[in-house]
């Protein structure tokens, strides 16, 4: 074994390395041509295998459709014992057998050895080449700070959206052709891609800019498709040229700011690449279409083949727009078109498969991913259940929550009313917790609610429910932080639909329904089970005093469940959303979300006014934000276990 140069370091991007702790199997280190050689982006597992080694055709099948081009296999992790060189040889020669079936470039990989009793210890090592017999220790590790700033200041996205119609004909009398009709279709548009009279139009994805660059376009017959990644020359910024296919990304992006480290996807520069066919060229002399009339020898069937092909690739903003085109998006179609023929193959005749790609960004993800989902089954049969558990184990997301389902999908559309479901969108305050001063309790560790949520209080909507509607408030967020996590799609019910609710299940009489009767933590329990089929725990405490010494328990609902909590005592509700807790000292605080504020929704005046802040369990002046003399039910709704 051999020890890198000084200056040879391993950048680790992604926030989380090690997936599945203490289990066996491989997982794949992602890279991209755009980076320093040894920059790990993220990380996928490996879940197919064959008699216990890993199935490297059907890896390469699912990571050719998952990931965007732009980013690459560059080694693979194993968590092993003290035999870490032999482990990183195992891990760097199945990285190297999948990217043999992925790419054709040889580079150099990674093979990282994670130890069994200590998954925080990694070994990385380094093999120079295919060829080449030993592997070298890296000891220097860079772990990056703001790894979502690292990634879009550097690049942007490409985005191609393309709906495919074509006709197969096949004899009546023998069903076979249609196969072989098929298939030869689907060569004739992988062909036409590279056809000399095809353009590519790349522009801004901007749905609001008042300087938008003008487009570049970029003929068939000016690709090149013969230069590798690894040699194109990157052009600076304000590279100026002549020609327009050597201008770089940059050109077309609108300088995305970067003033947070947390920068999401949707905001990424976007370039879209419409795919056009110049089909009469440049030609002076006055043409007439032409219809091309063949007649069948025999009875024949049509049979019509719909593909939608959106592929987003990420490119680095100092490539020239025609390699983008060339090395990035062409690839990306053509992959994904093999990848819906092969779908659809098996049942050409008997179905019509409705297959759509759609786009995520799990969190924990850097960049996004796609799937293609077959829209012919519904979101809760067994079968898109599995696709999407068979996903989040790939990815390491937990199991208990919707994150790749439909409504999850990025929204890049270009127009501002999508035909798919977008994310979500509320006049209401969201996440007014964000931002507020800290909770003062020394050395504490805080636990917060997972997700996003909206807050809800008095006199809203013009409904006059004060002195008796916190709880229904306090209902109305924690149902709308459902919604938003996508576990259900209900509308947040009103204070007279949360009345009817309890009525139809027995709870109350008829001529509750109207009425300004208070409800506490059973009655919302009855509605969130009837409404959203969630089941809540409920801990009761006998007075305020004894709040603090549920602080451990409430710290561990939001790690693991991570939804927003009523408190309930005598005719008053609150949300808690967070706890600040000292265990060795029992210092603590609480995050109270507070549904008795009567104003407009001001996010300064709610938080200065305290309507959303940390309460201590006693000031600096003995006093006490619970009442010692009271009796509280806290309702702690569990998450369902779905994907």
């Amino acid at each position: 074994m051999e020890s890198v140069t000084e200056n040879t370091s391993v950048r680790v991007l992604c926030p989380k390395l090690v997936l599945h702790k203490n289990e066996p199997g491989f997982q794949w280190l992602i890279g991209s041509p755009f980076f320093p050689p040894l920059t790990i982006v993220s990380t996928l597992r490996c879940i197919h295998t064959v008699s216990s080694s890993s199935d490297y055709l059907k890896e390469s099948e699912d990571l050719r459709t998952l990931l965007p081009k732009g980013f690459d296999v560059i080694g693979a992790l194993v968590i092993g014992n003290s035999e870490s060189e032999k482990n990183a040889r195992m891990a760097i020669d199945a990285a190297r057998r999948l990217r043999k079936l992925l790419f054709d470039e040889n580079r150099e990989m990674i093979g990282a050895v994670a130890d069994i009793n200590n998954t925080g210890n990694i070994q990385f090592f380094v093999s120079v080449s295919e060829n080449s017999t030993s592997l070298e220790l890296v000891t220097s590790v860079v772990y990056e700070d703001h790894p979502e700033k690292y990634v879009w200041e550097k690049g942007c996205l490409l985005r191609c959206e393309l709906p495919i119609k074509f006709p197969v004909y096949f004899p009546l009398n023998n069903p076979s052709d249609a196969e072989k009709m098929y298939l030869r279709a689907t060569e004739a548009v992988v062909a036409k891609f590279k056809d000399p009279q095809v353009v590519y139009m790349a522009e801004t994805l901007s749905k609001a800019s008042a300087e938008v660059p003008q487009p570049v376009i970029i003929r068939g017959a000016e690709l090149d498709f013969h230069t590798s990644l690894s040699n194109i020359k990157l052009l600076g910024k304000d590279a100026q040229d002549s020609d327009s296919k050597f201008l770089p990304c940059a050109r077309l992006c609108l300088k995305s700011k970067f003033d947070s480290p947390v920068f999401p996807v949707e905001n990424a520069d976007t370039i879209q690449v419409s795919v056009l066919l110049n089909s009469s060229e440049k030609s002076l002399n006055s043409t007439a279409p032409v219809a091309e009339y063949i007649p069948a020898l025999e009875e024949t069937r049509l049979l019509v083949v719909n593909f939608k092909l959106e592929v987003l690739c990420y490119a680095s903003k100092e490539i020239p727009v025609m390699y983008a085109v060339s090395k990035l998006i062409i690839p990306g179609l053509v992959d994904q078109l093999n990848s819906m023929k092969n779908a659809i193959l098996p049942n050409l005749l008997t179905e019509h498969c409705q297959l759509c790609p759609y786009h995520f960004n799990p969190p924990g993800v850097l960049h996004p991913i796609t799937v293609i989902y077959e829209l012919s089954y519904g979101e809760t049969e067994m079968k898109q259940v599995e696709i999407r558990k068979s996903l989040h184990l790939r990815l390491g997301l937990p199991s208990d929550r919707p994150l790749l389902r439909i409504a999850n999908a990025l929204d890049l559309s270009t127009t501002e009313d999508s035909a798919r479901s977008g994310p979500i969108r509320s006049a209401l305050l969201k996440d007014v917790h964000i931002g507020i001063p800290t909770s003062g309790v020394q050395g504490g560790v805080v636990s917060l609610i997972q997700g996003s949520y909206e807050y809800y209080h008095y006199l809203q909507d013009g409904f006059n429910d004060s002195g008796w509607g916190c709880a229904y408030r306090s209902l109305q967020t924690i149902i709308s932080w459902f919604r938003l996590q996508h576990y259900t799609f209900i509308d947040v019910p009103s204070h007279r639909e949360i009345q009817q609710s309890l009525v139809e299940i027995g709870d109350k009489d008829p001529s509750f329904i109207g009425s300004r009767e208070w409800i506490g933590a059973i009655e919302l329990s009855f509605v969130l089970d009837k409404l959203l089929g969630v089941s809540c725990k409920v801990i009761n405490v006998t007075s305020g005093a004894e709040l603090p010494e549920r602080c451990r328990e409430l710290a561990l609902h939001f790690e693991n469940q991570g939804t927003p909590i009523m408190i309930g005592g005598g005719v008053l509700a609150y949300t808690l959303l967070g706890v600040d807790y000292n265990e060795a000292s029992g210092d603590c605080a609480f995050l109270i979300l507070d549904p008795h504020y009567t104003g407009n929704d001001d996010l300064k005046k709610i938080v200065n006014g305290g309507w959303c802040g940390w309460k201590k369990a006693v000031d600096s002046k003995g006093r006490s934000f619970f009442l010692h003399d009271k009796f509280y039910n806290l309702l702690c709704p569990q998450r369902p276990n779905m994907v």
